[in-house]
């Protein structure tokens, strides 16, 4: 099997987000593998083993992205490909979607795999937009995987339920939380991992312009929540309290 995983380089889930002139800044901020991208990459190493095959893992980005790609190549992944990106101002789903595109339609493939959203933006766009333009069947949220001979079965969540889906490869997949345990690098994949092939590709050599890639969303602004004030405990016997709650929830927290 031909298995291709998209990835993604996000912050770190425990990361603190400041914002700088309206933008994010990432200035000595950890990044990582979008966790929901590692049970993609997991479960795309588990069918690679029990099928034969190669896995490998595609990500749109800068230089940067290649300690994430070298991650996902000590997990077990065969190649890493590197889709640079640096000539693009803004990319947004769509832009993101195009230039997997521009590299995927002229490769052989059996299963694409992806994260089912990424924990920065959480739009959960890009899959479904790729395997559109691809013109391949997508199934997102899955929980569960089986493949036999050109065949594959999932089950995925679909609002706090389940439904069983076939569907003939090639198909596009986004992995939802439970579909595997990704595993740890080991010390020797990490070694290997060195010698491992990490292609990089630029518009050039992807036959792209920029004009063809650029984003159809604008941001208008960026901001953090509003920190939330202390709670407050009331006391006294309960009527009283009823009584106080009710008065608080008219006058400060305006919802009656």
């Amino acid at each position: 099997m031909n298995i291709f995983v998209i990835m993604k380089r996000t912050f770190d889930t425990e990361e603190k987000i400041t914002l700088s002139s309206g933008r994010i800044d990432d200035s000595g901020a950890e990044y990582i593998i979008n966790p929901y991208d590692e049970y993609a990459i997991e479960e795309a190493i588990v069918l690679r083993d029990e099928h034969g095959g190669e896995v490998t893992v595609v990500t749109v980005g800068e230089e940067d992205a290649e300690k994430e790609l070298r991650t996902a190549l000590a997990m077990g992944a065969d190649k890493a490909v590197l889709l640079d990106c640096e000539e693009v101002e803004e990319l947004d789903q769509f832009s993101t979607a195009s230039i997997l595109a521009a590299y995927l339609k002229d490769q052989e493939i059996d299963m694409i795999l992806a994260g089912n959203v990424a924990v920065d933006g959480g739009s959960g766009q890009v899959g479904p937009r790729l395997a559109e333009i691809l013109n391949i069947p997508q199934v997102t949220t899955v929980t569960k995987l089986a493949v036999e001979e050109r065949k594959a079965t999932m089950v995925r969540d679909v609002e706090g339920d389940q439904e069983t889906v076939e569907v003939e490869l090639p198909v596009l997949i986004t992995a939802q939380q439970g579909l595997n345990e990704p595993r740890y690098p080991s010390l020797p994949g990490i070694m290997k991992a060195k010698k491992k092939p990490l292609e990089t590709l630029d518009f050039d050599d992807l036959d792209l312009e920029e004009d063809e890639v650029e984003a159809k969303t604008t941001t208008v602004e960026v901001f953090l929540p509003p920190i939330k004030a202390a709670g407050k405990v009331l006391e006294g016997e309960p009527a009283e309290q009823v009584k106080e709650l009710v008065t608080l929830l008219k006058s400060e927290a305006k919802v009656i």
